[in-house]
């Protein structure tokens, strides 16, 4: 199979495997079938589905090295995208059902609470990742492009750190996504100390 099939093939199962449950989601919770707390559960699925589409995008580039598949790099943005899609969903949700989109209430809780101080900006930096996925805007920023980019290996560390503290009781889950961030992370040492 060429190359330009698989990658059409690859991507025509991105969209369907991030927009299906997200569709899902919604229909359940227009059904009444989110169970007793249906606003934390659609917020927290939102969040958990764009850091893990975070984690996915930054382990193509190692996995098309390791398999020597070059073809797979051509889905980053894509994904890289869809983790976009996803936070911006998560922030609607929080927007609409817990300050009721209440601007004051919104830019007090944003500084009192450092758990959402941080999903804040972690949510300006991922979208200024994806405003210049665009491939004019790419070409214009030249070199500074590439620069901007190895911020989301940061990213990924800020929104697991958001993950971490907005969660009250149960640790475990978090704590594996430091794990994965660090294993994920590790592949890309170089990079994270020149940021540093």
């Amino acid at each position: 199979m060429k190359n330009n099939n698989k990658v059409f093939l690859l991507k025509s199962f991105i969209h369907l495997a991030a927009l299906l449950p997200l569709i899902n989601l919604y229909w359940q919770a227009f059904a009444d079938q989110l169970g007793a707390d249906p606003v934390e559960r659609v917020i927290h699925f939102t969040g958990i589905g764009s850091l893990n589409l975070l984690l996915i995008t930054l382990c193509v580039s190692p996995l098309a090295k390791i398999i020597k598949q070059g073809y797979l790099l051509q889905t980053r943005r894509l994904l890289g995208l869809y983790a976009f899609v996803y936070a911006v969903f998560h922030l609607i949700n929080f927007l609409a059902f817990e300050v009721q989109f209440d601007g004051a209430l919104f830019i007090s809780e944003v500084i009192k609470r450092p758990y959402i101080t941080i999903g804040m900006a972690a949510f300006i930096l991922l979208s200024l990742l994806a405003i210049t996925s665009l491939n004019r805007l790419k070409r214009k920023m030249g070199k500074s492009w590439q620069t901007l980019h190895n911020y989301s290996y940061l990213l990924v560390v800020v929104v697991t750190v958001h993950f971490y503290w907005s969660v009250k009781s149960e640790l475990t889950s978090p704590l594996l996504y430091f794990l994965l961030c660090f294993m994920v992370l590790s592949f890309r040492l170089k990079k994270l100390k020149r940021l540093l």
